[in-house]
């Protein structure tokens, strides 16, 4: 399913913008498969340093607070390889959201960024109860 929404969905809706709202609709289903590929659908676009990382942001705002593992994975994984050509980008959206993410979202997002952002985003979830020195307070 990864493959598929990454490698097939998201060139199409490159290719032809409308087909973005499939991946709204995706990215409310109750299935959280389907939800996972609405995410994932963004990853070649936004790892080249192009995509609609706004679109990527909504998505997983909605879905910062999920506790399946596949969906924290997936915003962590998407972070991280935005991040390799967008590290700012990344960073400004993860700071303010530092306390709502999981751990392993966190553990992703942050390996691509500069030592002293990955040091305030660990530095925001210690203040606000994570463990100090581990990149999460919360339960994964």
């Amino acid at each position: 399913m990864d493959v598929l929404a990454a490698s097939v969905v998201g060139p199409l809706v490159e290719r032809e913008p409308s087909l973005g709202t499939f991946l709204d609709r995706w990215a409310a289903d109750g299935d959280f498969w389907i939800r996972r590929s609405a995410l994932l659908a963004q990853l070649l676009a936004l790892r080249q340093g192009e995509g609609d990382f706004d679109r990527f942001g909504r998505y997983a705002d909605a879905m910062l607070e999920e506790k399946e593992f596949f969906i924290r994975k997936a915003i962590g994984w998407v972070l991280r390889d935005t991040g390799r050509k967008r590290p700012d980008l990344v960073f400004a959206w993860l700071l303010p959201r530092a306390v709502r993410v999981s751990g392993v979202t966190v553990r992703e997002a942050v390996k691509p960024l500069s030592d002293e952002q990955r040091e305030a985003v660990l530095a925001a979830r210690a203040a606000a109860g994570g463990r100090p020195g581990k990149p999460g307070g919360r339960a994964d």
